[in-house]
């Protein structure tokens, strides 16, 4: 992250806080992590990030809607140039949702305009613990998957018509 310039902020919710700490585990972090939101209930990422009441309603708290409505908050509430997010269930909370299942989105800040998203959501096995240790890495691990998209298509679109 530090040799791509990328600053990030976490906007987390199922896992409580372990994106960020996963980070500050490794000396220096300081030079790529700007802040840490931890929003668990939905008043929280309402009130911190700007999630609105109508995609809760509409879209349930686990949801890529919510998750980049997550992002989009971090993101524009502090420097940090990437933002990821995370919402989901560890355990057996949801009668709709399975257990496992996670929501993330990343969010990249372009210089000159608006953020780029990027959203998926996967399901995890194991324990609570084991659920939200797993999301917490696949989200780090998902970074520089997403900025090398976004790359290629930043040169893609810089690239004259023919």
């Amino acid at each position: 992250m530090k040799d791509q310039k990328l600053v990030l902020a976490t906007a987390e919710s199922c896992t409580g806080g372990l994106i960020s700490s996963l980070l500050v585990d490794v000396p220096g972090a300081g030079s790529v992590l700007e802040c840490a939101f931890v929003v668990y209930s939905p008043q929280a990422k309402q009130h911190m990030l700007g999630v609105s009441e109508q995609t809760l309603a509409d879209f349930n708290l686990t949801s890529e809607q919510v998750a980049t409505e997550m992002a989009l908050g971090a993101l524009s509430r502090c420097k940090a140039n990437v933002a990821v997010s995370n919402t989901g269930v560890a355990d057996q909370t949801d009668d709709e949702i399975p257990p496992g299942t996670q929501c993330f989105a990343w969010a990249f800040q372009h210089p000159d305009g608006e953020p780029t998203v990027f959203v998926e959501t996967q399901r995890f096995q194991g324990d609570r613990n084991a659920i939200r240790e797993a999301a917490a890495r696949y989200a780090l691990s998902r970074i520089p998957t997403y900025r090398r998209q976004l790359s290629r298509e930043v040169l893609t679109d810089e690239q004259p018509a023919d």
